[in-house]
């Protein structure tokens, strides 16, 4: 591109697609966000490479997969991984201001536990954690300044642990008015940015980061009970009963205490989330507002996503974990830029990763470091895109290692688990993923024609998974060398020529 635009990138932490109004919801509300959609791109499959925060955060911040740049696990959880980057990683944060933009963030960070924000070449509050950090100085000052009441809460929603302890605090009624919300700071501290940015002569990028609608979900009255539970039809993957499927989904129900609650309080906590949303789509409003106001609009683009979704009671499970459903590895994609036709709507598969190129092509930037990564702007145009067919999302532990590859085509999903049997689910006629067909014989051909395909892009792209599914799998023309897996060169090729795999 030649003319190098403004960047505003919204960003929400753990938020289901199915609570936009622009992707089919009806429930609370979320008009800003549908405007947007309205007047540019929706993705409808839009994946996150990863479903946890801190490494699907920084692929978007490098571009790169997370088995490639190495930040596995959220550092509160951290079971043996890395907790930083590298010091010498690629950013587009640091590419951009080394092309004379102002670069900000407001919001969440949680990119590994050391280097913050600022070391990546960004401006803004330093905001560490995890969840709204409401005991923080300058929230603290924000609300003395404008003699608003302090954070409080009560009517906490929690279940039972299996070692009869309390669970997490999933929900709580919150003791402000929406004016002293973490959210409402949060956009008020974007909102000044934008204000010293459009005085300035430099294109910006400002990201902002909500970190909601993560758990628990505290909000003030207005949103606590804007949705009416009885209202809320439940998801229909809340009938799990996790059989011939990974035992550990099974355990995490138990961790996030599902079973120990009563259904009716299940309702409540999904009319509250989605009271979240509203209530963080009102101060989205605020920024965007301030877009228009400041004259900003038809120089700058605008993205929406999050790093990943919510179960909030799908599979009978909350928050997210190593189970690969749509639930959490779908999530929703908007994208307007000036000059692109409004109302287009595509359903390629496309990833957060691809944020990142889309980013610096924005900013005349070759996108070639960000190696994971394919800009978006082809298909804002709304004309016919060449493509990839499908899309490869990986895991690799939360709370304990737990690495899992999955491949998701037009119809089907395939999950390898190392530790447990795999999983296929049919998105046709299952789209709730109840049902694991991995086993059925009928389905054998689908099975290996997936796994191949799911090999050869490990492969492509030097995903070290690969060499497991080699041994374990019929994944056709073996072509990279063997000796890796620990055969002497001299014993392999006495029985088969290089490339060919053994009997």
């Amino acid at each position: 591109m030649t003319q190098r635009r403004n960047i505003l990138f919204l960003m929400t932490d753990q938020h289901r697609v199915d609570t936009l109004g622009a992707y089919g919801s009806r429930l609370a509300g979320t008009p800003v966000l549908d405007e947007l959609a309205r007047t540019g791109t929706r993705f409808d499959r839009w994946y996150t490479p990863t479903a946890i925060c801190a490494p699907a955060r920084a692929s978007l911040l490098t571009g790169q997969a997370p088995f490639r740049h190495k930040l596995l696990a959220n550092h509160e959880r951290n079971v043996g991984y890395q907790e930083d980057l590298p010091a010498d990683q690629f950013t587009f944060s640091q590419a951009l201001r080394e092309h004379g933009y102002q670069v900000g963030l407001v919001g969440k960070w949680h990119v590994g536990h050391h280097r913050r924000a600022a070391d990546y070449g960004f401006d803004g509050p330093d905001l560490p954690g995890w969840h709204n950090p409401v005991d923080h100085p300058d929230y603290l000052a924000f609300l003395a300044e404008r003699g608003l009441p302090p954070y409080a809460i009560s009517d906490h929603v929690r279940g039972t642990l299996p070692n009869g302890g309390p669970g997490n605090l999933l929900a709580a009624r919150l003791h402000q008015p929406v004016e002293a919300t973490f959210e409402h700071y949060l956009a008020t501290r974007a909102i000044e940015q934008l204000e010293r940015y459009a005085a300035g002569e430099s294109p910006f990028f400002l990201q902002v980061n909500f970190f909601g609608p993560h758990l628990p979900y505290i909000l003030p009255d207005e949103y606590f009970d804007l949705v009416d539970p009885a209202e809320v039809e439940l998801p229909r993957s809340i009938a799990e009963t996790f059989a011939g499927k990974p035992p550990v989904q099974r355990n995490y129900s138990a961790h996030w205490t599902f079973d120990t609650m009563p259904i009716e309080t299940t309702r409540k906590l999904i009319a509250v989330y989605h009271g979240y949303v509203a209530m963080i789509d009102a101060e989205i409003g605020r920024i965007t507002a301030a877009v228009d106001r400041l004259g900003l609009r038809e120089d700058t683009a605008v993205f929406f996503t999050c790093d990943h979704g919510e179960f909030t009671g799908a599979h009978r499970l909350h928050d997210k974990g190593p189970a690969m459903y749509e639930d959490i590895y779908r999530t929703p994609g908007l994208l307007r830029v000036p000059g692109a036709p409004a109302g287009v709507v595509r359903s390629e598969f496309v990833s957060l990763l691809d944020c990142t190129a889309t980013i610096l092509d924005l900013a005349g930037i070759d996108p070639a470091a960000a190696v994971d990564s394919r800009s978006l702007l082809p298909l804002t145009g709304g004309g016919p895109v060449a493509w990839q067919e499908d899309v490869v999302c990986e895991f690799h532990g939360h709370h304990f290692p737990y690495p899992q590859r999955m491949l998701r085509t037009d119809r089907y999903k395939l999950v390898i688990n190392p530790d447990s049997v795999n999983e296929l689910y049919d998105l046709h006629t299952d789209p709730d993923e109840l049902l694991n067909l991995y086993p059925l014989p009928e389905l054998a051909e689908v099975r290996a024609a997936l796994t191949r395909r799911l090999y050869r892009l490990l492969v492509d792209r030097g995903d070290n998974f690969y060499h497991w599914m080699t041994s374990m799998y019929d994944v056709g023309d073996v072509t990279h060398d063997p000796t890796l897996s620990g055969l002497d060169d001299a014993s392999y090729r006495t029985v088969g020529s290089p490339g060919t795999p053994l009997p």
